[in-house]
């Protein structure tokens, strides 16, 4: 990806902001690691915009919340197909 760290850490912020996405669905689509993506928007994106910043704050804490459940459910599908 071109371009400096603060772009990428917008266009990131931004991606999470209209896709609702995960931290792991932003890395996978950016081409970078979950940490790369986790540092932009959790530390570099509180300098750079905070209006965005405080709205990818908030779906991450939705993730977060969420994310147990997500696992539980993966956990369901993956042993449902197994022993069907």
């Amino acid at each position: 990806m071109k371009g400096t760290v603060e772009e990428r850490a917008v266009k990131i912020g931004e991606y999470i902001i209209e896709n609702q996405a995960t931290v792991r669905n932003a890395a996978k689509n950016f081409g970078v690691s979950k940490s790369t993506v986790h540092k932009d928007v959790t530390e570099r994106l509180k300098n750079i915009n905070m209006i965005l910043y405080i709205k990818v704050k908030k779906i991450l804490e939705t993730n977060k919340a969420q994310r147990h459940i997500r696992g539980g459910l993966a956990t369901k599908q993956k042993y449902t197909q197994k022993y069907n």
